[in-house]
């Protein structure tokens, strides 16, 4: 990405406009997935519900905060080298792989609550814990090694929830199942759809999403759409306006 494209999607994140009148909160630990359609150019979106304090009715990719269990939920494989090290960067505090495997493993815990897709592989050492008992019905492991990461950022302070969150993406066909049932007028997600990257950009998205999906964009036009390797940017507030590093 160039230095002029960088500067503005990070200009436009420190002019959006939003509420800053709420006091400190804590910064914690979240994941989210975005399910790409990388030949039909879709990603798998979904409506927050009017009800919510956070974000209310705005599109999102699924995801939310990191459980204290998903730390020790087994998976069939972990994140390599190059994507855990990008995890543990610029955490402030001594990052272990218990932490870094949760990241992963909350995407996709946090994916089947808000969308009903279940990601992983076929295997015999399924996840026991409750919170991951669909994924067992299916007979499926978590699998960490399907998810690249692709981009980081944090709540600005004055908001009502502040997030570190991590960006992965997934291929569509690692979806193995759905349970269309979990979204509705009382989930966590009101409608979920799979939309044109184009015209993603046109619905009432939080600006972050807006930002994470033209980094997305990017990545793909490089053809490093799902590589390791590739930059990761991070999005954080100093002072009085957003920055944007890369891991």
């Amino acid at each position: 990405m160039s230095v002029d494209r960088a500067q503005a999607l990070t200009d436009r994140l420190s002019t959006a406009e939003r509420d800053r009148t709420h006091g400190p909160v804590p910064i914690r630990d979240a994941a989210s997935l975005i399910i790409l359609d990388a030949e039909g150019g879709t990603v798998l979106m979904g409506r927050r519900s009017q009800k919510h304090v956070f974000m209310p009715g705005r599109f999102v990719f699924p995801g939310g905060r990191v459980d204290p269990t998903d730390s020790r939920v087994p998976v069939a494989a972990d994140f390599c080298a190059t994507t855990a090290q990008k995890l543990s960067a610029e955490t402030g505090r001594r990052t272990g792989s218990a932490r870094v495997k949760a990241f992963g493993v909350a995407a996709l815990r946090e994916a089947y609550e808000e969308t009903g897709v279940l990601i992983g592989r076929r295997a015999e050492a399924v996840p026991t814990a409750a919170l991951f008992r669909a994924f067992a019905d299916h007979g499926l492991a978590l699998d960490l090694s399907l998810l690249t990461f692709v981009a980081r950022a944090i709540t600005p302070p004055g908001r009502p929830r502040r997030y570190d969150t991590r960006f992965f993406v997934v291929q569509k066909s690692a979806v193995v199942a759905r349970d269309e049932t979990v979204t509705g007028p009382d989930a966590e997600l009101e409608e979920v759809a799979w939309v044109p990257i184009e015209e993603a950009r046109a619905l009432p998205l939080p600006t972050i999403t807006l930002t994470v999906l033209d980094e997305l964009t990017d990545r793909l036009e490089q053809g490093q759409g799902f590589d390791p390797a590739g930059p990761v940017p991070f999005y954080r507030w100093q002072r009085s306006a957003f920055v944007r590093t890369v891991l």
